[in-house]
């Protein structure tokens, strides 16, 4: 069986980060980007109590603009 490929997010698990929702600790979590029919396996800081998942500034305006970018230009 193929293995999907997960992405690195340049994110490790140890921020401390805490749910703005419900105050539970963020942990390590499998997420799905989906962008114009392409599906990106991550793993971001997520709350296992309400599934709010955190994505830092740095991943949303650098890696993930540029893979939008490349996706709309083909």
């Amino acid at each position: 069986m193929d293995r999907q490929k997960t992405y690195d997010a340049g994110v490790s698990g140890d921020e401390g980060l805490r749910c703005a929702r419900c105050g539970e600790p963020l942990v390590l979590s499998p997420v799905t980007f989906t962008y114009l029919g392409h599906a990106f396996p991550v793993e971001l800081p997520a709350c296992e109590a309400c599934g709010l998942v955190f994505v830092p500034e740095e991943l949303a305006k650098g890696r993930i603009l540029h893979v939008e970018r490349s996706l709309e230009d083909k």
